[in-house]
């Protein structure tokens, strides 16, 4: 019995951090990055503004005809604190007024997710949600922690695997998710488009 051939696989994502993740997990997809203005998109809620750059990423990707006949997947990823979606702090002030916010407290990281099938011309999507609660960093911790540039580059000025980790008491739900993508749900993603996660697993070396 002749074996199904793998599908490729696009990120449309720069995320180091989602790469890492998928290639964790037994993928090794591709990166095309979408270039959508994150900025020009509005929603009710930060869910589905993260569902909604999720989308939009993806579809940009998945028309390109270099891509056809690929599986494409676009991510994006928001903080929710008070009802209001945090994406990337735009420089040192804000990531220092953020985590000033942020401290003693708990947010929901919304992570949108949209899996293109571009041969079936169609898409799934779907959005994870993850509580995190914030430690209580001095004002100094927080000074050396914007210094080192770090929270310019991800979404709600932190991450579970850089230098912001000491400052993380916990958190309730997927703990990828919070990374950037949540595996769990893109195995279940996929299984919607009636792909199987490992089929599209790497060769064991």
């Amino acid at each position: 019995m002749t074996a199904k051939p793998r599908r490729r696989l696009i990120l449309a994502s720069r995320s180091p951090a989602r790469l890492g993740l998928l290639r964790q997990a037994g993928l090794d997809p591709e990166v095309i990055v979408s270039g959508v203005d994150e900025d020009a998109l509005t929603a009710p809620t930060p869910a589905e503004l993260a569902l909604a750059l999720a989308e939009a990423k993806a579809s940009v990707v998945a028309a390109k005809p270099e891509v056809q006949g690929a599986l494409v997947i676009g991510c994006d990823s928001v903080l929710e604190l008070d009802g209001h979606a945090l994406g990337k702090p735009a420089d040192a002030e804000e990531a220092t007024a953020r985590w000033k916010a942020m401290r003693g407290r708990a947010g929901t990281l919304q992570t949108g997710h949209c899996i293109w099938d571009t041969t079936a011309k169609r898409y799934v999507s779907g959005t994870a949600s993850t509580v995190v609660r914030f430690g209580e960093p001095s004002d100094e911790e927080i000074a050396a922690y914007v210094a080192s540039g770090e929270p310019l580059y991800v979404a709600g000025a932190f991450t579970l695997d850089g230098r912001s980790a000491p400052f993380i008491e916990g958190i309730d739900g997927d703990h990828g998710n919070v990374i950037g993508i949540s595996l769990p749900l893109v195995r279940k993603l996929l299984a919607e488009l009636g792909v199987g996660i490992t089929e599209l697993w790497s060769p064991a070396e």
